[in-house]
């Protein structure tokens, strides 16, 4: 009886380990364990043969990348980024999915558009499978792949789905010149097309599971779903198999901006311009007002600093060269910074300007400042002066003549202009 029972439980060990995956922990990533004489599959450690109750599945030679169950897995699509001459997306997988690819990313990598896309494209149409079985629509793929478009007039162009012109964060249908779309036509400054294709637009920036799953009050079409599903995922998969590591040109290309200005980059462009202007035209009208005083401290400044006025105009003069190259270059990051530090430097010397002539006093002919205590003194000073040189003198009174005679018709007029009437 012993005998029979060691024998059952030796059978049973050997199932379930014949039926064992191990885990890569750098990837995350499922992938069945040697069994040593590699059995049924003659690749155990190349890749995985799986093998299900009732279905078998394809060899995959994917090595420790590989990953059989993709329900925990999810994708954030970052940027469209152009790599030697080719429109990529930069993305991130997650090992965790209720995480919302908050965790530690698994790695960052780039695929082409067309690749990208019609994965994608795939995955939509599977997702609508399965929400609404045969009354769903796939979606419309023409243009992910290069393809010859014939306009109204007749004319051919060859387009393909790229990066928006001034984006990263969008999809466009670009035109080019040859049957391989490898050369872009920017006959009128830019390639892309008025084509729509909104339906088949990445969700940038969104942590996107690479499984979805339709919930059922059947427990058998859950149970079938999961069977056919759990390891279906056209997107992770297409993009997982052909992946390449984004290396320090890639994420620096995914991080900068964009060359070029947008409108919104035009309008502050435009607004710090004005600005600066406005505030330059009123340090130029200030100076002009400066006292002398304020001149020669600002000269002995400037030398004690060992610059003299005309380096001072030669280095605006520099920057603001700079600056218009920068932003004709469509050097976006330099351009802004230097722009700003000009504003500031403006904004900084029209403040002091302005509480220094709110602080001036008016000076004397000397240079000296003249305040109100020593004009008081002075004016005191002027009306003892006044006093001293002019000593009062009383007016005049008319003369008798000595011989007792009445006074002259002359005298007597003014005696009676003088003397004030008799009542």
């Amino acid at each position: 009886m012993i005998k029979i029972w060691n024998s059952a439980v030796a059978a049973l060990l050997l199932a379930v380990s014949s039926n064992y995956y191990t885990v890569n922990a750098e990837d995350g990533a499922y992938y069945a364990a040697d069994d040593g004489g590699n059995g049924d599959d003659g690749n155990g450690d190349d890749g995985a043969y799986y093998q299900d109750d009732d279905d078998k599945m394809d060899n995959y030679s994917g090595g420790n990348d590989f990953i059989k169950y993709w329900t925990e897995y999810a994708v954030l699509p970052k940027k469209c980024i152009t790599m030697n001459n080719k429109d990529m997306i930069v993305y991130s997988m997650y090992e965790m999915y209720y995480n919302h690819c908050k965790d530690k990313a698994l790695g960052t990598y780039m695929i082409d558009v067309p690749t990208f896309v019609s994965a994608y494209a795939e995955q939509l149409g599977l997702n609508a499978q399965d929400m609404y079985g045969d009354d769903y629509a796939a979606p419309d793929t023409t243009y992910v792949n290069c393809y010859p478009h014939t306009t109204d007039s007749g004319a051919v162009y060859y387009v393909q789905m790229g990066c928006t012109d001034g984006s990263t964060q969008s999809l466009s249908v670009n035109v080019y010149k040859d049957n391989v779309c490898s050369k872009p036509d920017k006959s009128y400054g830019f390639d892309d097309s008025n084509i729509d294709v909104s339906h088949l637009q990445v969700p940038f920036k969104q942590c996107t599971s690479c499984v979805n799953f339709v919930d059922s009050n059947l427990d058998d079409v859950d149970d079938k779903y999961f069977e056919q599903r759990f390891k279906t995922a056209p997107l992770c998969e297409t993009i997982w198999e052909y992946k390449s590591k984004c290396g320090m040109a890639c994420k620096r290309k995914g991080n900068e901006g964009l060359k070029g200005w947008n409108s919104s980059d035009k309008l502050l462009l435009s607004v710090l311009g004005i600005f600066s202007s406005i505030m330059f035209a009123v340090i130029m009208k200030k100076r002009t007002k400066m006292s002398k005083k304020e001149a020669l401290l600002e000269e002995a400044a400037m030398s004690a600093a060992g610059l003299e006025q005309t380096h001072v105009l030669g280095i605006f003069a520099i920057t603001l060269f700079v600056i218009l190259l920068c932003g004709l270059v469509g050097f976006k990051g330099l351009t802004w910074t230097l722009l700003l530090i000009v504003n500031v430097v403006f904004f900084a010397y029209l403040m002091k300007l302005t509480i220094d002539s709110g602080l001036n006093v008016p000076l004397g002919p000397d240079g000296e400042p003249l305040g109100d205590e020593d004009s008081s003194d002075d004016d005191d000073d002027d009306d003892d002066d006044d006093d001293e040189q002019a000593p009062y003198k009383p007016p005049p009174t008319p003369e008798a003549s000595s011989s007792g005679n009445s006074p002259s018709k002359d005298t007597g007029a003014a005696a009676a202009e003088v003397l004030p009437p008799i009542v």
